[in-house]
């Protein structure tokens, strides 16, 4: 599972910062979650390919979360796409994007896709054979999820010196991943626990942002591999979090506790403040696996 930051920072992009945007590859399928001003130029940046982008997930309609849609939409036009796209956002995203297309006179040579958004509810809204994905009910000042994004269970890994010593057959092996018994030609039965092994743990990707500090989103997060959690101020700010409805990096760490999460990813920074490991420095008071996003940086789990 990787994780790429385009952009990571709060309200306007600058020439120094972006604002959210990132990329998660997962069971090899690539997600797009947000896409702020400037998203199509960090993908470039980033050397990560636009055709693999089939699905684009956007918490919620502020522009530094959005503003960048239509354009990488448009882009995705001129370079003569083909492939379906798909893009799940609150109800209005449609709208919006469908308006700036028509009074451009713009168009998509391919089939694009809008799965929007309305309960308040966690619900499944993308699901694969490898992949799925559920929304986090947060609370902001607009309608905001956040996104789950869950490998499905594992097949089980083949104890092949064992399956060898008892001349299984290739053809059976599919099965015995699926975890399924065997019985040898003389009825013997041959449990599958002695055939196989566990396999690794599923991973799984909370994206949380924006939203004030909320521990009503905790068991959906419930021992998640990773949680990316806004932290958009300190501590000397912390009144601004209640007033903006936004999260400080204590607040971060302590939901990360609360939900047992493996790592904090932390993000979506005010850009009042100098350095951002002062947002580590905070938040590990409270929760010790914590790594700190920003633009361009990529982290493999």
């Amino acid at each position: 599972m990787k994780l790429t930051i385009l952009g990571c920072y709060a309200a306007t992009p600058r020439t120094i910062t972006n604002p959210t945007a990132q990329v998660l590859e997962i069971k090899n399928r690539m997600f797009l979650i947000d896409c702020g001003e400037g998203t199509q130029v960090q993908l470039r940046k980033n050397k990560i390919k636009f055709s693999r982008i089939e699905h684009i997930f956007i918490s919620h309609l502020h522009g530094d979360h959005f503003y960048g849609l239509v354009g990488l939409i448009s882009t995705f036009m001129l370079l003569n796409r083909v492939s379906d796209l798909h893009v799940y956002g609150p109800k209005g995203i449609k709208e919006v994007i469908l308006l700036q297309l028509r009074l451009s006179g713009s168009f998509t040579g391919y089939n694009l896709y809008f799965h929007e958004l309305e309960s308040t509810e966690s619900e499944v809204i993308y699901e694969d054979e490898k992949v799925i994905v559920k929304t986090i009910p947060l609370k902001h000042r607009v309608y905001t999820n956040g996104f789950l994004f869950q490998e499905k269970n594992k097949e089980r890994k083949l104890d092949i010196n064992t399956i060898l010593n008892y001349n299984i057959e290739q053809c059976y092996y599919q099965k015995i991943k699926n975890g399924g018994d065997i019985t040898l030609d003389d009825g013997t039965v041959i449990p599958n626990a002695q055939l196989t092994f566990d396999p690794e743990p599923e991973k799984s990707y909370a994206f949380c942002s924006d939203t004030v500090y909320d521990e009503t989103i905790v068991p959906y997060l419930k021992n998640v591999s990773v949680l990316y959690h806004e932290s958009t101020f300190l501590e000397t700010e912390a009144h601004l979090a209640g007033k903006t409805m936004h999260t400080t990096a204590k607040q971060a760490a302590a939901i990360a506790k609360l939900a047992n999460a493996g790592q904090l990813v932390m993000g979506h920074y005010s850009t009042r403040y100098e350095s951002i490991a002062h947002f580590k420095e905070e938040a590990q008071t409270i929760f010790p696996h914590i790594l700190l996003a920003d633009d361009g940086k990529s982290f493999e789990f």
